[in-house]
This record gives C-alpha cells, sequence and structure tokens, in this order.
C-alpha cells in the first residue's frame, strides 16, 4: 500500500501564498505520475497540475501562471507553491500519485490518494 500525506493548508487572503506539500511512503517500487486535484464544496473533483518521473509537468487553464508543481524523486515528496490566491481557488487539495508498490502481496501498479488538505481564501 502506498499513505500520501498532505501538509500546508490553511487560510490565506486572497493575494496571499501557500505551500503544499505530500509525502509518499509505503512498499514503493517507483512513483510515476504525482499530482493535485481539489474539490470544492458542491463540484466535482478537479484537476490542479501533475508531475511525472522526468519533470514533465500540466496545470489546469485556472492556475496558470500562478501555482508550480515540483517533486524529489529521491524522497518521494512533492510540493504545490500556491501564488497569486483566490477566493475561486478555495477547496480540499488532494495529492495523489501513480505507483508501483506492494499491494496485497505482490507489487502492482495503483493510482493512490491522499487524505485531503484544506486551503481556504478569504479576506
Amino acid at each position: 500500500q502506498v499513505q500520501l500525506v498532505e501538509s500546508g493548508g490553511g487560510l490565506v487572503q486572497p493575494g496571499g501564498s501557500l505551500r503544499l506539500s505530500c509525502a509518499a511512503s509505503g512498499s514503493l517500487f517507483s512513483i510515476n505520475a504525482m499530482g493535485w486535484y481539489r474539490q470544492a464544496p458542491g463540484k466535482e473533483r478537479e484537476l490542479v497540475a501533475t508531475i511525472n518521473s522526468g519533470g514533465k509537468t500540466v496545470y489546469a487553464d485556472s492556475v496558470k501562471g500562478r501555482f508550480t508543481i515540483s517533486r524529489d524523486n529521491a524522497k518521494n515528496t512533492m510540493d504545490l507553491q500556491m501564488n497569486m490566491l483566490k477566493p475561486e481557488d478555495t477547496a480540499v487539495y488532494y495529492c495523489t500519485a501513480d505507483a508501483t508498490a506492494l499491494r496485497a502481496g505482490a507489487y502492482y501498479r495503483g493510482r493512490d490518494w491522499g487524505q485531503g488538505t484544506q486551503v481556504t481564501v478569504s479576506s
């Protein structure tokens, strides 16, 4: 199994910044893509940004130029630097990883999710 633990959420004023972190642990063989999704109240979960093992990134149009995703392959960690935050960025942010890990006695590739961290942008 893979455990993903997010940290860094909180309350920030519009225009402010926050940095989210995600740490992966467990019987990992390899991690392919990692990413951040978010879900606002009453809305579906949506992609924020992803990064593959080679560092290639993809961003939602709504966060381009404001958010930066990064990862440390050696430490199995990922960060999301969020700048110029807007009230519409308010959501629970989830870390996800596409990883090959020991699952039910054998190594399988699967997708895992963290528990989420709340980000609230409000004055």
